[in-house]
């Protein structure tokens, strides 16, 4: 059988494609492998942060140059070959193809042609980006369902808009027939995705589908479904194959752009627990003026308006965030306001980075650019205050019980296992192997690290 080795780099959205590209691998016949045995080593790229893409130029410079030893087919898709569509193979003359987001319908053509043992010089692009029909990794019981892609907003310092192109909103049957197959092999948690998912829009007939709607949708689909195996378990003349046991009990989305979750999402996500407790949600700086110059859209006191909103709608709810430090003329003073809604917000966590220049965006012929010293050092005090806001609000949590999705066995021992809680905890506690996949109510007991030690209750 042929075989294939496939690395991805970046994004949720990038796992959810690289898990749809070996679908359709496994549908041609290809068989994954380590790199070493592989026939063909796919390497899927990622543009938005600066430290992705040298990752992976460092990998297809490696790989270029172990062609000398073997043969082996290279591509490079994803993000990245927009940005450098006419570079990479200039660059690193081993890659054999280049895939850009919006070549998806050339992927399976390129599988026949490596087959044959042929080359092909050129692969069709598409107009408009293709949603694939499954993004299921085969045993797992998450999966990642995209339902819209590219992005409209145009931040100034975000390459996303120029590679993934504008706003396409998948179809609301398509979304929901895909969580029917992944219910019905077990799946017990979903993640929506989209650059800026709470924008997702539908229109057809003259009729518009906006996000909440979309969950609302979910939500009753989903309880018409349980609702109906409930019915077909008690009946005892029934025929035919039991469906799965498995049932999606929760759903999650990535990422939220601030100035479009509206009060009517906050109160669908209020109404429905099958909605976890736990909301992404980038601020990037708490200054006006650099939220303006980032061309962000919504104000300091917008957002701190919105956190206010959706806790008082659900208290137990926890938030994530983006933090970027060092844009361009940023002051000591607006870096001290972001500090500030730190303080005041208290991020469970956050993903913390310094601004890095993208070519192509506005920010990189911005003046006034922050020097790599006040950058890194902006950066830890941004790091050390998260640690300590993340800390504290563990320890809150000592002697609460959650619900916990149990999600694989624990790096100690065997004997125990590792679960996330609805507001994206994790908690380590006894129970068998055999219960990975399955939900539980645990107590937590302590906090070591990063992680809870906890109970079975």
């Amino acid at each position: 059988m042929k075989k294939y080795h496939i690395e991805t780099y970046g994004c949720e959205m990038n796992k959810a494609e690289s898990a749809a590209m070996e679908t359709t691998l496994r549908e041609h016949g290809w068989e994954r492998s380590s790199e070493a045995d592989a026939q063909l080593v796919l390497l899927n790229t990622c543009t938005v942060r600066t430290t992705a893409e040298n990752r992976a130029w460092n990998r297809i410079h490696q790989l270029s140059a172990r062609k000398k030893d073997r043969a082996f087919v290279l591509a490079v898709v994803g993000c990245m070959v927009e940005q450098h569509k006419g570079t990479i193979q200039k660059k690193a003359p081993g890659v054999d193809y280049v895939l850009g987001t919006f070549q998806k319908q050339s992927f399976g053509l390129m599988l026949d042609v490596i087959s044959k043992g042929q080359k092909i010089e050129a692969l069709e692009e598409e107009p408009e980006y293709v949603f694939d029909a499954n993004h299921h990794e085969p045993g797992a019981f998450r999966s990642f369902i995209p339902i819209m892609h590219g992005c409209n907003n145009f931040c100034s310092y975000c390459i996303v808009p120029y590679v993934r192109g504008k706003e396409v909103s998948r179809n609301p049957a398509d979304i929901l027939r895909e969580i029917d197959r992944l219910e019905d092999i077990g799946v017990r948690e979903i993640t929506l995705l989209g650059q800026n998912v709470n924008s997702y829009r539908w229109e057809a007939d003259g009729v518009a589908l906006n996000f909440p709607g979309l969950l609302r949708m979910m939500a009753a689909h989903l309880d018409a479904r349980h609702a109906a195996a409930l019915v077909e378990s008690a009946n005892p003349a029934r025929s035919g194959p039991r469906q799965s046991d498995g049932r999606i009990g929760w759903i999650r989305f990535l990422t939220s752009h601030p100035k479009d979750l509206s009060s009517e999402l906050v109160e669908v996500i209020a109404d429905n627990p099958i909605f976890c407790r736990h909301i992404h949600l980038p601020f990037q700086s708490g200054s006006n003026a650099v939220l303006k110059a980032m061309n962000r859209r919504y104000t300091r006191e917008g957002y701190l308006s919105l956190v206010e909103k959706l806790r008082r709608a659900m208290p137990e709810l926890t938030l994530s965030t983006d933090i970027l430090v060092g844009f361009p003329g940023e002051t000591e003073e607006d870096f001290e306001q972001t500090l500030d809604l730190m303080r005041q917000v208290h991020f469970s966590y956050a993903f913390m980075y310094h601004f890095n220049t993208r070519d192509g965006t506005p920010a990189a012929g911005m003046s006034n650019k922050i020097p790599d010293r006040v950058k890194k050092e902006r950066l830890a005090r941004v790091i050390a205050l998260q640690k300590e806001i993340s800390t504290s609000l563990m320890a809150e949590r000592i002697g609460q019980s959650d619900e916990v999705l149990i999600e694989g066995v624990s790096r100690r021992s065997s004997e125990e296992v590792l679960a996330r809680t609805t507001r994206d905890e994790m908690v380590v506690f006894a129970a068998s192997q055999r219960r990975i996949g399955r939900f539980a109510r645990v107590r937590l007991l302590s906090v070591a690290g990063n992680t809870f030690r906890g109970e079975e209750v």
